[in-house]
C-alpha cells in the first residue's frame, strides 16, 4: 500500500502514559473530485486504523472523506508490559498496511 511511520517509546515506567504517532502515506481520495477527463476520481481512503498491544486492541479509528491525506493518528497507552505494539491501516480496495514496534517496561 504506502509507506507507515510509527512512533513508540522505546522504554517506559510501569504504569507510565505514554504518546504514541502512527502516520501511513496515502491520498485519501474523496471519490468527489473531478478528474481532467471530467469523471469522478474514484474514492480510495483509508477506512481503519487498528492499533494492538500485545494482541490486545488498544485503540482503533474508523476513518472519513473528511480526514487529509496523509492521516497523522496521536493517542496515548498505558505502559503496563513489554512487548509489541502492531499498527494496522486498511483501506477501500481491502490493502492492509501493517506496522509494529518494541516497548520495553521498567
Amino acid at each position: 500500500m504506502a509507506r507507515a511511520l510509527v512512533n513508540v517509546p522505546k522504554a517506559a515506567k510501569q504504569g507510565e502514559v505514554v504518546e504514541i504517532k502512527a502516520m501511513i502515506a496515502h491520498p485519501m481520495e474523496t471519490g468527489y473530485r473531478i478528474g481532467p477527463n471530467g469523471s469522478k476520481i474514484p474514492r480510495d481512503i483509508i477506512r481503519r486504523f487498528t492499533c494492538t498491544y500485545n494482541g490486545e486492541e488498544v485503540f482503533s479509528a474508523d476513518l472519513f472523506p473528511a480526514v487529509s491525506a496523509n492521516p497523522f493518528i496521536v493517542f496515548t497507552l498505558v505502559a503496563t508490559t513489554s512487548g509489541t505494539i502492531d499498527f494496522t491501516w486498511t483501506d477501500d480496495a481491502g490493502k492492509i498496511q501493517t506496522a509494529s514496534a518494541e516497548i520495553t517496561v521498567n
